[in-house]
């Protein structure tokens, strides 16, 4: 496990747009087919991550608090599956039944969408306003395994109540940190 911060993609970013396979229900899935009304949460995430693990759990919660509201969310797995097979598609499946992901799962084989969003590390967390503008990138909030800070979703959760609110995005923007992305 390699400590990775996100790098930051700077704000006002159109989302690049992308079109990847949802192995759950093995469609081709668009960003237009997923983008919320009001907002979009982009999430690389993977399966074998010890951070995306530990924060599993509030990223459902916070996209089942959401989604009613027109806040669309993607998760991406742009891992190379080759050296590690526990993020395969098969593998992708059964970890978004186990956690009941309310959102699409892709996988982005070509690993061409995660250097299009300029994405490190897994978690990274990007949300995009109605127009695909990047608003917010970075962490979903202090806590990290093992340093006893409750998950909160407190930063991520920010930055779409600010969409929600119509108010300006919080000035700070703390970098995601996780696992490396696996490039092939």
């Amino acid at each position: 496990m390699s400590l990775t911060p996100s790098k930051m993609l700077p704000l006002g970013t159109i989302a690049p747009d992308f079109e990847l396979i949802n192995p759950v229900s093995s469609k081709q899935i668009k960003l237009s087919d997923s983008r919320g009304k009001i907002a979009t949460v982009i999430m690389f995430i993977c399966n074998h991550c010890p951070f995306v693990k530990y924060l599993n759990n509030e990223l459902v919660v916070i996209a089942n608090e959401h989604i009613d509201k027109g806040i669309g969310f993607i998760a991406i797995n742009s891992n190379d599956i080759i050296n590690y097979p526990e993020d395969a598609p098969i593998e992708m499946i059964k970890t978004a039944k186990e956690n009941n992901y309310p959102f699409p799962y892709l996988f982005d084989e070509s690993q061409k969408v995660a250097k299009a969003y300029d994405a490190a590390c897994t978690p990274d967390f990007y949300v995009f306003d109605d127009q695909l503008k990047l608003v917010y990138r970075g962490q979903l909030d202090s806590s990290r395994p093992g340093n006893n800070i409750p998950i909160t979703g407190r930063d991520l959760r920010l930055a779409i109540d600010c969409i929600l609110k119509n108010i300006p995005q919080q000035v700070e923007q703390k970098p995601s940190v996780g696992c490396n992305i696996k490039w092939k």
